[in-house]
């Protein structure tokens, strides 16, 4: 270890006992402060956590819980910014610290997924630790224990909505690695729970190539090209009240997170089936484009490719924010396959983009197959072609309007279109440009440690947005704020070195 890499951990060592002991480090070094104010951050998420794990918003008091909706003592939460989100970014800060108590708390977090894993593979949106509740799902470590007839009455349905299963792969994956080859039972139980999701992500992809949002662990069928999206003048115009789960799905990000997480696989482990199966959801990208002059993509596609509708207020249409997701998708697999045919459908969807605008960065969620005019859902299972049309209470809880990230799929596009990166940016930063990277960082850091309060945590002040929160208590802990705060600290800290 090079003499200033020591000098440097043991100055961070003596803040840690200084802080611990009570006495001020106002007057120490930045670094050594911020080192400091990770280890208590850290040591407080774990003095909160259920059975390794954590929901998304606390009271001060821990009376209170809430993940999407309110939550018991006994649950923790999958969906993001849940437990692998929390998880992941203690692994980074471990990472750069490479203090063990860090890992330690990080691999009880994926332990504790291992233990919630469905058999279908994945995860729902939490996990509940109350042996009664448990009781009515069926893990992955309940296969064979059971007979048919008790394991069919249990809940068994993987969730790839809103990034939750492809999360905690992603992190399983982290985890395995950050374990550096331990055999002891908790690193055997994470490994299991790794292989065995990565196996059944492969297992639910649909023959076509797309995923469904969820998967009840009974495969589709074999692989088959997938046939070219249409967009028909006769489509439904009310809701049909179907199933949309196992539909090919591109909402919230179902195809972009998977592809993802199939990345990150293949460069963890190298296995060619990763790689197949992210060429396969490319092929899926290409064909569901719908054809001239709407040339985007719907939010879910039926068995005939053609868009269809999912809740009642989600109509079949080419909707903007899933093309941005399929565009960034379409690059994805570029980056990984190096094929530059997965480029060819984005400019046409970039130039539908541009002529469908309402105003300066501006777009409507939806336009109507054919007519390409801005419509409208409400729980009424109608199409409307005006706001103003629709309840108030569904104006207000989905984003009828807005960006939808079209300048960013746009940047990734045509930055996918530049030369590989030079020798140089290869290299790394140079000490000037790493200097100015920490100092940048200077002030965002000391605003974060000074906020932590007398028990190591961030505590957010004022209401929360509505009481469907699942809080009442006017002030909360929250992950995403942990989460943001600690990966400054961990990104100083690296930058300080």
């Amino acid at each position: 270890m090079r003499r200033e890499a020591c000098g440097w951990m043991i100055a961070v060592a003596c803040a840690v006992v200084l802080v611990k002991q009570g006495v001020s480090a106002g007057d120490e070094p930045l670094p050594v402060a911020g080192r400091a104010a990770l280890d208590r951050a850290i040591d407080a998420m774990a003095a909160i956590a259920t059975e390794g794990g954590w929901v998304w918003r606390y009271s001060p008091d821990l009376a209170e819980r809430a993940g999407e909706s309110g939550a018991s003592p006994t649950m923790i939460w999958v969906q993001p910014p849940g437990t692998p989100s929390v998880g992941m970014a203690i692994l980074r800060a471990h990472a750069v610290t490479g203090d063990p108590r860090h890992l330690d708390v990080a691999l009880a977090a994926a332990d504790a997924l291992a233990t919630g894993q469905l058999a279908s593979g994945g995860w729902d949106y939490s996990i509940d630790f109350d042996p009664e509740r448990a009781r009515r799902v069926l893990r992955r470590t309940d296969i064979g224990s059971l007979a048919a007839d008790e394991a069919g009455r249990r809940f068994n349905v993987t969730t790839f909505d809103d990034d939750t299963t492809q999360a905690a792969i992603r992190f399983l994956l982290a985890a395995v690695d950050a374990s550096d080859g331990a055999d002891g039972p908790r690193e055997r139980r994470i490994r299991a729970a790794c292989d065995y999701a990565l196996a059944k992500l492969l297992e639910a992809q649909l023959p076509g190539g797309a995923w469904p949002q969820r998967y009840d662990g009974v495969s589709r069928g074999p692989a088959e090209p997938p046939a070219r999206a249409t967009s028909p003048p006769d489509w439904l115009r009310e809701w049909p009240d179907a199933r949309y789960e196992r539909l090919a799905t591109l909402n919230d990000d179902v195809l972009l997170d998977c592809i993802g997480t199939l990345r990150d696989a293949h460069r963890r482990r190298g296995d060619r089936a990763f790689m197949t199966a992210i060429r396969r959801a490319g092929d899926f990208l290409v064909a569901a484009q719908l054809p001239e002059p709407q040339p985007g993509w719907a939010q879910q596609y039926d068995e005939r490719m053609q868009p269809a509708w999912a809740r009642a207020f989600e109509p079949p249409a080419v909707a903007t924010r899933e093309t941005t997701g399929a565009i960034r998708a379409l690059v994805a697999v570029f980056e990984a396959t190096g094929d530059r045919r997965f480029l060819e459908p984005i400019p046409p969807a970039l130039a539908w983009l541009e002529r469908s605008r309402l105003g300066p960065d501006r777009w409507p969620r939806f336009l109507e197959l054919g007519t390409n005019r801005p419509i409208y859902g409400d729980r009424d299972g109608r199409v409307h072609h005006s706001l103003d049309a629709i309840s108030e209470e569904r104006r207000r809880g989905y984003g009828w309007e807005g960006s939808f990230g079209v300048s960013t799929a746009s940047k990734a596009y045509h930055k996918a279109l530049e030369s590989a990166p030079s020798a140089r940016a290869a290299s790394g930063p140079t000490a000037e440009e790493q200097a100015a990277r920490t100092r940048s960082l200077e002030p965002r850091v000391r605003e974060v440690i000074a906020a932590l309060d007398g028990d190591g945590r961030w505590v957010t002040r004022g209401r929360s947005k509505k009481k469907s929160q699942g809080l009442e208590s006017a002030d909360r802990i929250e992950t995403a704020t942990f989460i943001a705060n600690l990966d400054l600290l961990t990104d100083y800290l690296q930058a300080a070195r």
